[in-house]
């Protein structure tokens, strides 16, 4: 279950860079796309996807990484762990990385992207899956569900 109406804490690795989410998430999600892979250096990221007011870096600078380019990956500048994302042509919500944040297992993966890359021994128990990312019209009934399972 996660908490509706509460804040979470996260930091990166080194703890020069801290930030706070209120509220409901959106949605929780693993993405086993290669980018994610290979920027996690895992069989798939984790995330968290909250509304952009919802969310505040408290302390430190991130800095962006990845490819540099219209969707952006934040990350520590000293350690180098990935914070958050900004996705391209969104700037209302802003996706955390789940495992920053200071109690990672309230944040089951409800949704899963990018199946279609993914090893084939890498599970999630997210309960819709998806080849590539959903259908943006399916977003306002994933998120709906979410809720209503989750919150």
């Amino acid at each position: 279950m996660v908490d509706r109406d509460g804040a979470h804490e996260g930091q990166c690795r080194c703890g020069q860079v801290r930030f706070r989410v209120r509220g409901a998430p959106i949605i929780t999600m693993a993405c086993h796309c290669m980018g994610c892979q290979r920027m996690t250096a895992s069989a798939f990221s984790l995330s968290v996807l909250y509304p952009s007011h919802d969310f505040e870096v408290l302390e430190g600078e991130p800095t962006i990484g990845g490819l540099h380019g219209a969707t952006r990956h934040f990350f520590c500048p000293h350690c180098m762990s990935w914070l958050f994302t900004r996705p391209e042509g969104m700037d209302e919500f802003v996706n955390v990385r789940t495992t920053m944040l200071e109690d990672p297992s309230r944040f089951v993966p409800f949704v899963e992207t990018w199946t279609a890359e993914a090893l084939p021994w890498a599970k999630t128990p997210a309960v819709h899956s998806f080849e590539r990312l959903p259908p943006m019209e399916r977003y306002p009934e994933l998120a709906a569900e979410f809720a209503q399972r989750f919150l």
